[in-house]
């Protein structure tokens, strides 16, 4: 796409640049110890991968989550109350953004923050908004999906990660997460260039929700909720961040799915992680479903109205929210 340029298939010649999202010659990961054996005696909360689903469902009901809608409005109401739940702070940012097409949008960017004095900062990071075109389906392409993956997965899980903090696991004191939920992601198209896409990404980086904003490392889901999904190492984040990857792919293996975090390259994908890295310079990973193929990177769902509650896995949810709660308290742990 572009979504920056992220998840849009371009002509050969466009994947000789760094934006491109299915590059042949993505960049091999780093060599890693993919047995290195888990820290002893680490307590890490579990992740409630049944209140993981329910975030989703409960986003999909809203319908399309798109810039101007009332699905918008809704679930931008509903995510602030949840945040509110289970993180000590939350900031949101109402601006307008330009489109591609240059129309104005509406756009809601949502920040709960954990341990706002900690110094050790951890920012997750996932856009909330849904595609107004099924663009890759063979049906109504014009009209808005439903993105139960593509944007409420990603959400769901960073809701319930905060849930899992709140009610189980007390933090380090000098460790903090920071969980932004971006707008107007999928207003885009690859015609209208590469920032047409990550609108919302664009606007905090630049703008964040507190002056001097920094962070130890960021990771970026997408498409993170899916049956059968699998997680290679993108490349773009093997670029930016290859030690943030290498440490997330060994949480991963700790927490018992290197299955679905796997020790192999993937295609280089411009995702909302690349603004970030290219803006605020906070080393950003990007963890998303991808196929081996790197001409056909995304899975069949991407972008057409087959992404709904059908594809949703418990067990995929279950696989993420879990890894990430290893970063958090390994990272806590100082290993």
């Amino acid at each position: 796409m572009i979504r920056s340029v992220s998840k849009i298939i371009f002509p050969v010649a466009a994947l000789l640049f760094a934006s491109s999202c299915g590059n042949n010659n993505a960049t091999p990961p780093a060599k890693t110890e993919e047995n290195k054996p888990a820290p002893a005696a680490l307590q890490v909360p579990q992740f409630l991968e049944d209140s993981a689903y329910d975030f989703v469902a409960h986003q999909v009901a809203f319908g399309p989550r798109t810039p101007g809608s009332e699905g918008q409005k809704k679930c931008a109401g509903w995510l602030r109350q949840e945040l509110s739940r289970y993180c000590d702070t939350v900031y949101v940012q109402e601006t307008t953004v330009t489109g591609g097409d240059k129309k104005k949008l509406p756009c809601i960017n949502l920040i709960g923050v954990i341990h706002p004095t900690a110094a050790r900062r951890i920012l997750f990071l996932t856009h909330w908004d849904s595609r107004p075109w099924a663009d890759m389906d063979t049906k109504d392409k014009d009209k808005p999906i439903l993105a139960a993956d593509d944007g409420g997965s990603g959400t769901a899980i960073l809701i319930s990660v905060a849930q899992a903090i709140k009610a189980q696991g007390k933090l380090a004191a000098d460790v903090g997460v920071d969980i932004l939920f971006t707008d107007v992601e999928d207003y885009g198209r690859s015609e209208w260039g590469e920032d047409s896409y990550c609108l919302g990404t664009q606007f905090w980086a630049r703008n964040p929700h507190v002056a001097g904003y920094r962070a130890m490392f960021g990771i970026l889901l997408d498409m993170t909720g899916a049956k059968d999904a699998r997680f290679p190492m993108e490349g773009m984040s093997n670029k930016y961040a290859p030690d943030v990857q290498q440490k997330v792919w060994q949480c991963a293996a700790h927490a018992g799915y290197s299955s679905l975090f796997q020790f192999t390259p993937g295609a280089d994908i411009t995702d909302d992680h690349v603004p970030v890295n290219r803006i605020t310079g906070i080393k950003t990973i990007d963890i998303i479903n991808l196929t081996p193929d790197p001409e056909n990177p995304f899975a069949p769902h991407w972008h057409t109205h087959a992404d709904d509650m059908k594809i949703i896995d418990r067990g995929t949810l279950k696989a993420v929210g879990q890894t990430l709660l290893q970063v958090i308290y390994e990272e806590g742990a100082n290993l």
